[in-house]
């Protein structure tokens, strides 16, 4: 067979990944927090697009436009024309008769005002500004101090952090600028607790300085205000607690030595490595169990994000579920039909017709996409409440096992979109506020054949049986291999232990000891 250059045509199929598509599945994943941020970016970048809230008025729903003028707008006609109404010029038409000069303020409150705040002209009066295209006027009142930086809600509302409190007592310990260099560098490996959890070496070589220098200055540091600071493990942190409060001696040390054995209640091995009788071993216990294991958290950590659900579940009276997307979660983003059009009739140039023509079709799929994301997020909720209707109504006992092949197949969709619709998100049960993937886990084998339990129901009934055993007959993890298989639940022995250590529950060797102590 010659070879020989010819034409052939094939026709196949393939999945593109448009743009509009790839933005689609990004928002479909972004939490409530991601996607606000990501809507005032698009906002910012696109002129056609509005908050909801900025267009009184105006029907909202999932794909609503604005298609009518502001009828609330103040054009600057109307403005000077009220103004002359009140006997008030047109370019000062707020309020002529305010006084606002120190010498009318002193003989008003008979006090001088002069140290309160400048008389500036030039920085402190009344500005109005007219946006062009959009009638509408903002009225601002500007009384700044010299120092353009200055904020008084931020300097009244600002709080002391653990880094802040500690850098400003460097200067009290140290006083070479060398080694306050070093020692900002250790505050800034001080996690939020006040443990130092840097690596002395690695700063050492760092800095190009010796360790033993950076060993004494982090010594100084933790001579520092609260107690117990910049310690590198909990022994080291009440170490320096009880010197702080001259109560530290060779026996409480021997015991700071040994903590691993007062959690495990070993009193016995504990009265003989400190050399005391059991009363002094209780009176150390006691002084112990006085100190601040976290001496960090007396400070400001930031301000701790609560969790805002994205769906509402709440019963009704005939016994079903009322689902509801949460709406302080939905970004209420509308376009402005009025004003694309307005625009685009004005505009002569062709790619100035084109910017503004891809800006509509861009703010015109996102609305789409913001529609259908919240109408996938309730559809997959939906599902997920009537798999789980047992344990909305009985409790955890009765959660069932669920994977995402069973949502997926029963509303129609692929499992990697169930998987983007239930990351980061919440939801309210009248048991609870819970993530999406909370009630996905995985099943254990029923030993009578019926149906299989969640692994969450079994975690539940495990530290139920726990917290209910007799200090006196403490059960092992045989013997509750033994009293779940009674109750249907078919379990390995090393699986009961591994449900057992991740809810941090002491084995039964240890729990008999501390029982026995309590009682």
């Amino acid at each position: 067979m010659a070879l020989s250059p010819r034409l052939e045509f094939r026709q196949t199929q393939s999945l593109v990944m448009t743009p509009q598509l790839m933005q689609a599945i990004k928002l479909l994943q972004f939490s409530h927090v991601d996607l606000k941020a990501y809507i005032e970016t698009e906002l910012e970048k696109n002129p056609l697009l509005q908050r909801a809230d900025e267009l009184p008025d105006q029907p909202v729903n999932g794909e609503a436009v604005i298609n009518a003028p502001l009828e609330n707008a103040y054009s600057e006609s109307e403005a000077s024309d009220a103004a002359q109404s009140n006997g008030v010029d047109g370019g000062e038409w707020i309020d002529s008769s305010l006084e606002t000069s120190p010498q009318s303020i002193a003989s008003t409150f008979d006090t001088d005002a002069e140290n309160v705040f400048p008389d500036d002209a030039g920085r402190a009066g009344v500005e109005a500004a007219h946006i062009t295209g959009r009638d509408t006027h903002q009225i601002g009142v500007s009384s700044r101090r010299d120092d353009e930086d200055y904020n008084l809600e931020t300097f009244v509302g600002e709080t002391l952090t653990l880094t802040d409190h500690l850098s400003n007592q460097v200067g009290l310990v140290l006083l070479d600028p060398s080694d306050h260099l070093i020692a900002h560098t250790l505050i800034d490996s001080v996690d939020s607790a006040g443990y130092f959890r840097g690596d002395l070496q690695e700063i050492a070589d760092a800095l190009g300085a010796e360790l033993q220098q950076i060993e004494h200055i982090l010594e100084q540091l933790q001579t520092l205000d609260p107690p117990g600071v910049c310690a590198r493990s909990l022994g080291e942190c009440l170490k320096i607690q009880l010197q702080d409060k001259n109560r530290y001696d060779p026996a409480i040390g021997a015991l700071l030595e040994n903590l691993e054995l007062l959690a495990a209640r070993e009193f016995q091995k504990l009265k003989s490595l400190c050399g005391v009788d059991q009363d002094d071993l209780v009176d150390m216990i006691n002084e112990i169990k006085a100190l601040n294991p976290r001496p960090g958290d007396a400070f400001d950590q930031g301000l701790a994000e609560p969790v805002v659900p994205d769906v509402i579940v709440q019963a009704r009276p005939d016994g079903s579920w009322a689902i509801e997307m949460n709406p302080e979660t939905l970004p209420k983003v509308l376009i402005d039909q009025t004003y694309y059009a307005t625009v685009n009739s004005t505009l002569k140039d062709d790619s100035e017709k084109a910017y503004i023509t891809d800006c509509f079709q861009t703010a015109n799929w996102l609305v789409k996409s913001l529609d259908q994301r919240a109408k996938t997020i309730l559809k997959v909720a939906t599902e997920i409440v009537r798999q789980q209707d047992s344990f909305l109504t009985q409790g955890i006992a009765y959660l069932k096992p669920l994977n995402l092949k069973v949502i997926a197949d029963a509303i129609g969709m692929h499992e990697s979109t169930v998987s983007r619709v239930t990351s980061n998100k919440f939801i309210m049960t009248p048991r609870g506020i819970f993530e999406l993937k909370y009630f996905f886990t995985s099943a254990i084998a029923s030993s009578e054949g019926g149906d299989a339990h969640s692994a969450e129901s079994v975690r539940f009934r495990i530290k139920k049986l726990i917290d209910d055993e007799d200090p006196k007959k403490i059960l092992s993890d045989d013997t509750l291999v033994t009293m779940l298989k009674s109750d249907g639940i078919d379990i390995a022995r090393r699986t009961v232990a591994k449900y057992r250590e991740a809810m941090r529950i002491p084995s039964s060797v240890q729990r008999r000891r501390q029982k026995r102590a309590m009682l």
